[in-house]
């Protein structure tokens, strides 16, 4: 969790910055790509653990991971089918196709998906708390 906390309160520092802000240093770009790329790892990983105690899921996929969260009312539903399952097909991106990913386009995350990261953040907090 506090990879986590520590990865929004990272990206949080780059709300407030305009695009032009944000593209005057490459190194806000290498940061929030490392903190938000940190982030999704460990919202799947918790996530699959999670999942894993209850028998017979195996999700395959990160999107299944998000999916089935959702489905077993382990988060909202909302959450899961909206932004949980975006943001882990992005993960895949980031990992699979990083060299395609804009800084227009990670500072548009920044802006406006950070609420939702931070929904989940929330969430994972209390599912945490309750299997441990």
């Amino acid at each position: 969790m506090l990879l986590i906390e520590e990865s929004l309160q990272s990206l949080g520092r780059f709300k407030s910055q305009s695009l032009a802000d944000f593209e005057s240093s490459r190194d806000n770009f290498r940061i929030a790509s490392f903190d938000l790329h940190q982030f999704l790892e460990a919202v799947m990983d918790i996530g699959s653990h999670v999942l894993s105690r209850i028998p017979g899921v195996r999700p395959e996929r990160y999107k299944d991971i998000a999916r089935l969260l959702g489905e077993h009312g382990i988060v909202p539903r909302e959450c899961a089918d909206g932004p949980l399952l975006k943001m882990a097909g992005y993960r895949n991106r980031m990992v699979h196709f990083d060299d395609e990913i804009s800084i227009r386009e990670l500072h548009g995350i920044i802006q406006n998906d950070l609420s939702d990261l931070e929904t989940f953040s929330r969430h994972a907090k209390l599912l945490l708390a309750q299997t441990l």
